[in-house]
């Protein structure tokens, strides 16, 4: 396949894919999702995400349709990654996709749901033991860390579930593999693949430390001989015994007819050190011939660790994930529909919030919320986590679409070919207006199943005028057969909605002791939700900083209703 073939590589990138990989190792690190490989080539770690993502999920990126849904998905993998055991499982999750075929999401979910089982079913110190044993090998090269990986997981008790295949390899081959890889990684074979070759090499440093110092090694000699007659001798028993060499292989390098004492000594060493050198790359290249013998003998098992110890990885990754947040397999329905029951917002999640879970839906489910609504139009109070709902639906629509848990305790999720989630934005101009129709719209035209979450439309252009293009995107979502929860102040300025619409709320119910907002996070069904500024501008009274500042905060309160904010601040203080 020509490298070029990939979307974003283009001329340059395959040329320098092609003179730091070759074609082939670039090839197999795309087809891999090997992000860290492309990387060390000399690509951006965002521009190889991209390669990846596309490569291997390129149809999955079209649902998302627009730039918060984008970002969504992003943050989602992001989150994902953080659980990664291994660098190349963190590659694989950084580059899943969206899938299109639902037997594919089916199947994925049933891997996740498997290997969660097996990992919540391991005790704390089996869990730390199959850690390390990722950690420990993780970054070296592939078949040794599968090898060496493979053996460290069979040394734990996990040996069921997920964990079976690990159990299912020639552990023993695999070891033995293992040591052959350590000792010929690198330019020179390792120590300790070779006792022969060890002592050769510790001999050659005794020697060449001598040869180095003859005068010393002399010196030595003569105070060990009693006369002339037994110096060879006694330089044959200092030598032999300071290297390990046998005597009758230091003997065979004293020359014949040496001038003097000092030359049989500088002589005799540098002879015995080339000899030895020579023995040394005689050895090292037996023994590196043999291990090569030794990693191709076990080349079948090895491939399956590498298979076997990068799916585990993944799998271990995933759970992990899943078990940290209390994700749940989402049921994957024929029907337009997206419907939870005890949803929570990953972010939230990860922050550390005291989550409030909620039930909503559109369309037709079988959970108990309301169902037959195409679309829903959110309302109610500043702050009370309307924006929060649409994020979390979109999570959960996207998560169940790349075949992984969701955070809810239910949720029945219908696949769509767009997902549009439109975050409000603070802008207000014709450019950002014309630049969110030319987003929003299209995918309601096209084609396939939409999923529309629009938050407060109204903030980018005039209230009046926001109103009527809501309403008609709301009657557009229903005529086109899309789904679509929209997030909106105007509400009441939407009648009359389509049969298939339904309007909810989220409603505050006060302040705190704190003067914190107190916020029913869960929507009511077809209650109209209202902003109660009262309870801001009460707040504001409560904190004012001086005279001045409350008596401006007190014309406000007049304007909204003085009576609803002293209410509110007698229920504050009675409460305390």
């Amino acid at each position: 396949m020509r490298l070029q073939e990939f979307w974003g590589v283009g001329p340059k990138t395959a040329s320098l894919l092609t003179e730091t990989l070759g074609t082939e190792a670039a090839v197999e690190a795309i087809e891999s999702a090997d992000s860290r490989t492309l990387v060390d080539a000399g690509l951006a770690p965002g521009r190889a995400t991209r390669i990846l993502r596309r490569a291997n999920g390129g149809a999955g990126l079209d649902t998302l349709a627009t730039r918060d849904a984008r970002d969504v998905y992003k943050d989602v993998l992001a989150l994902a990654e953080e659980y990664a055991v291994t660098r190349h499982a963190a590659d694989r999750i950084r580059v899943l996709t969206p899938l299109t075929d639902r037997e594919e999401m089916e199947a994925r979910l049933d891997g996740v749901e498997a290997a969660t089982n097996s990992w919540r079913a391991l005790d704390d110190a089996t869990r730390t033991a199959v850690l390390e044993a990722f950690e420990t090998h993780d970054g070296a090269a592939s078949d040794r860390a599968a090898a060496e990986t493979a053996v460290a997981l069979a040394e734990t008790d996990a040996d069921s579930g997920a964990f079976a295949a690990v159990a299912d390899l020639d552990v023993e081959a695999l070891a033995e593999a293992a040591v052959a890889l350590r000792a010929l990684d690198g330019d020179r074979l390792g120590d300790g693949a070779d006792d022969e070759l060890d002592q050769l090499r510790d001999a050659v440093g005794v020697v060449e430390d001598m040869a180095a110092d003859p005068a010393g090694v002399l010196e030595a000699v003569r105070s060990a001989a009693r006369d002339a007659s037994e110096f060879e001798a006694a330089f044959v028993r200092h030598v032999a015994d300071a290297s390990g060499l046998p005597s009758a292989e230091v003997r065979t390098a004293v020359p014949d007819g040496a001038a003097d004492a000092s030359s049989f000594v500088t002589e005799s060493l540098r002879a015995l050190a080339t000899d030895l050198r020579t023995r040394v790359d005689e050895r090292e290249t037996a023994v590196a011939d043999e291990l090569r013998e030794a990693v191709a003998d076990a080349r079948d098992e090895l491939d399956r660790a590498v298979d076997v110890v990068d799916d585990l990885a993944f799998d271990v990754s995933l759970a992990r994930f899943t078990a940290a947040y209390d994700l749940t397999g989402p049921t994957l329905v024929e029907s337009d529909a997206l419907a939870v029951e005890g949803a929570r917002n990953l972010d939230l999640l990860d922050a550390g919030v005291d989550v409030q879970p909620v039930d909503y839906a559109v369309g037709d489910h079988g959970l108990d919320v309301p169902a037959g609504d195409r679309v829903a139009v959110l309302t109610g109070a500043n702050s009370g986590g309307k924006t929060t709902v649409l994020e979390t639906l979109c999570q959960v629509q996207l998560l169940a679409m790349m075949g992984l848990p969701v955070p809810a305790d239910a949720a029945e999720v219908g696949v769509v070919d767009s997902v549009v989630f439109h975050r409000r934005h603070a802008s207000f101009n014709a450019g950002v207006l014309e630049s969110t129709l030319r987003s929003v719209v299209p995918p309601l035209t096209r084609d396939g199943r939409t999923l529309m979450l629009v938050d407060e439309f109204e903030a980018i252009t005039e209230p009046g005028r926001a109103a009527d293009l809501l309403h008609g995107l709301v009657t557009l979502t229903v005529e086109k057969e899309a789904l679509g929860a929209f997030v909106t102040h105007l509400a009441e300025d939407l009648e009359p909605l389509p049969e298939a619409a339904r309007v909810d709320g989220i409603f505050a119910e006060g302040l705190t002791t704190d003067l914190e907002l107190e916020v029913d996070y869960q929507p009511r069904f077809g209650e109209l939700g209202k902003s109660t500024p009262e309870f801001i501008v009460s707040r504001l009274v409560a904190e004012a900083g001086d005279r001045a500042e409350r008596t401006g905060y007190e014309h406000l309160a007049a304007a909204v209703g003085e009576e609803a904010v002293q209410r509110t601040l007698a229920d504050a203080r009675w409460t305390e």
